[in-house]
């Protein structure tokens, strides 16, 4: 991916920040979702949204499905969730965005909610899709989603290819305590780290009403960064025993060579989230797995064309590169 930004958008965190708020998503019409609910082996819940199309549109079971693995607090109205939605449409694929745990605008019944290394869940539910689209299979993680996705690949191994054909991950944070230190300093935690902030911290009181006990509110009101919220939530309530713990077993970074399916692992080299100096070089992972380190793009970003720009050209070279794999 040859990709350099447009002049009018410099750096890692305006192309970060611009593109997520103001670039053109689709070239379409909005994406439209038919939600499913989805009760898990653990008796909680996930929602699935299924792109809707048209009848002169509308993928057949040969054709193949797309799935769309969201970041942090993301969801299917995200700005890559919709250019995704929008090439698969173009495509004539079938699309579909499962929602982490409360991150589809009701919060879970478990206990639990969903890390950077939730591969599990990503496995139960790849193979669901499978079972119900019946038609080849490819993935892509953004971010968050990312990492989990790569996680679930290594830990599937040549099993993977029963299920998908492809994977991608896009911008994703595959060393976790690198990603944890870049985004708890300066500008990063002025404003993305609180960004998160905002919507995490009342989603963990929510559980904390659930089930009284669950942790220690005056630590999570203390939380300052993601570190202190991963400290007091996510890593006790996922069974690890520290955000350092967690930090280490959940990152893809050290296992890409054990992964036997093809994978793309996309990461700009100025992107705010994920510093240049972490990323692996090829002779570094497995030789499944290719990457593409522009210098330009920030955090899922990669605008194109005059302002205000838009967000489609990364949904099209991540998914042709899919498609060779089909």
């Amino acid at each position: 991916m040859n990709y350099v930004a447009p002049a009018w958008v410099p750096g890692g965190n305006l192309q970060t920040i611009w593109p997520a708020l103001f670039s053109r998503r689709v070239f379409g019409h909005p994406p439209r979702y038919r939600r499913e609910r989805w009760d898990t082996p653990d008796a909680d819940f996930i929602d699935v949204d299924f792109l809707q199309t048209s009848p002169a549109q509308e993928a057949t079971a040969a054709s193949p499905m797309l799935v769309l693995f969201h970041g942090l607090e993301g969801s299917s109205r995200s700005h890559y969730a919709e250019a995704f939605a929008d090439y698969a449409r173009e495509q004539g694929w079938a699309y579909a965005v499962p929602h982490f745990r409360g991150c589809s605008g009701e919060i879970n019944r478990a206990p639990r909610a969903y890390h950077s290394g939730d591969h599990e869940e990503i496995g139960w539910v790849l193979s669901r899709l499978k079972e119900v689209h019946g038609g080849p299979l490819i993935a892509v993680g953004i971010s968050l989603g990312g990492n989990a996705l790569l996680r679930w690949a290594e830990e599937a191994g040549h099993t993977a290819a029963q299920v998908v054909q492809g994977v991608a991950a896009v911008c994703s944070p595959i060393d976790l305590a690198a990603g944890g230190w870049a985004i708890g300093r300066g500008f990063n935690r002025l404003v993305y780290t609180r960004m998160f902030l905002n919507t995490m911290k009342p989603k963990a009181l929510q559980k904390l009403a659930q089930f009284p006990g669950l942790f220690d509110p005056q630590a999570l009101a203390s939380a300052r960064d993601l570190y202190e919220f991963d400290n007091v939530f996510t890593a006790p309530l996922h069974g690890f025993r520290s955000t350092e713990d967690y930090w280490a077993r959940a990152s893809a970074k050290p296992h890409l060579a054990s992964i036997r399916v093809p994978a793309l692992v996309v990461n700009a080299r100025n992107d705010p989230f994920v510093p240049a100096w972490c990323l692996p070089s090829q002779a570094e992972v497995g030789e499944q797995v290719t990457l593409w380190q522009p210098a330009h793009g920030g955090h899922v970003g990669f605008p194109h064309g005059r302002l205000p720009g838009h967000v489609r050209g990364m949904p099209e070279a991540v998914g042709g590169w899919l498609a060779t794999h089909i």
